[in-house]
């Protein structure tokens, strides 16, 4: 392992502010149901990637790793139940969330039942890479969520630095168990190719049915808003493109992309948390 970085579980309640779920982002409605579309994978996809890990557990033999191990957990739990609420405040306006949130299940169920644990595994630390690439970029350019209703753009970021803090578990797991010879990369590669194709097809469809449901369909503004947000200059998906690429490299690790300083400002941002109150009137308020 190149990191001793151990994930640390974080119980943390952000009491969103339902009545701004479709305009939360300060670049409006369509970059809003960007992430929120992101948002309705959370839930169901950290539970897959708990049970993928937690399969695999009894077979580690480094007490670094173990501990690790339950640190991914306790993140990942507490990532599931945030998002959960997150998505209901989607369901509560009118938005198709739990629809789509079904085809999510369905899927995860159809590749839980049908591949074997070592081809979940290897998905699993496809979608972490995914995940790891996406948050770097909300760390490390603070313009992407710039402005954003407070309790909204903290969950982002705190999950963004979670997701970094644990970037290397599941991949180190799958490196011990099942070990990184060339059988390994090839099931590892082309789960990444799998995944990633796999998500965006249903990602894209996600997000405009959002836009679509929220009566922003024929903005056109809207669009080239959010056109220019992830493929402009900087760009939230179009940074990701070299990272993502770099998977492929026979000798990968998931800390060779070291942006392990993001994660120093953590503790101020969990005392950030701890001061939002119950009334969520006054997050809307202050945005």
């Amino acid at each position: 392992m190149k990191a001793t970085i151990q994930p640390v579980r974080r119980n943390l309640e952000f009491n969103l502010p339902k009545e701004r779920i479709g305009d939360w982002h300060a670049g409006g409605a369509h970059i809003s149901h960007f992430f929120n579309a992101l948002s309705i994978f959370f839930p169901d996809g950290e539970r897959f990637f708990i049970d993928s890990v937690r399969h695999y557990r009894d077979r580690i033999k480094d007490g670094e790793l173990k501990q690790s191990v339950r640190g991914f957990i306790g993140q990942e739990a507490m990532h599931g139940r945030e998002h959960e609420e997150y998505n209901d405040a989607l369901v509560e306006k009118g938005l198709p969330a739990d629809r789509y949130g079904r085809i999510v299940v369905g899927l995860l169920k159809f590749f839980s039942k049908f591949t074997p644990k070592a081809s979940q595994l290897a998905g699993t630390i496809a979608l972490e890479h995914l995940t790891a690439i996406l948050a770097h970029m909300v760390l490390s350019n603070p313009r992407f969520l710039e402005g954003a209703e407070p309790r909204y753009g903290a969950l982002w970021k705190w999950h963004a630095m979670e997701e970094t803090e644990h970037k290397a578990v599941a991949y180190d797991l799958y490196q011990q168990v099942l070990g990184g010879g060339i059988l390994g990369y090839i099931q590892r590669c082309t789960a990444l190719i799998m995944a990633t194709t796999i998500f965006w097809i249903m990602v894209i469809p996600f997000h405009i049915g959002l836009v679509r449901k929220d009566g922003q369909l024929f903005n056109i503004a809207g669009w080239v808003k959010a056109m220019n947000f992830l493929w402009g200059s900087p760009g939230f998906l179009r940074g990701t493109i070299l990272p993502w690429l770099d998977y492929f490299k026979p000798g990968f690790h998931p800390w060779d992309h070291d942006n392990a300083h993001y994660l120093d400002g953590i503790d101020s941002l969990v005392d950030q948390v701890n001061t939002f109150s119950d009334d969520t009137s006054g997050a809307s308020a202050a945005a």
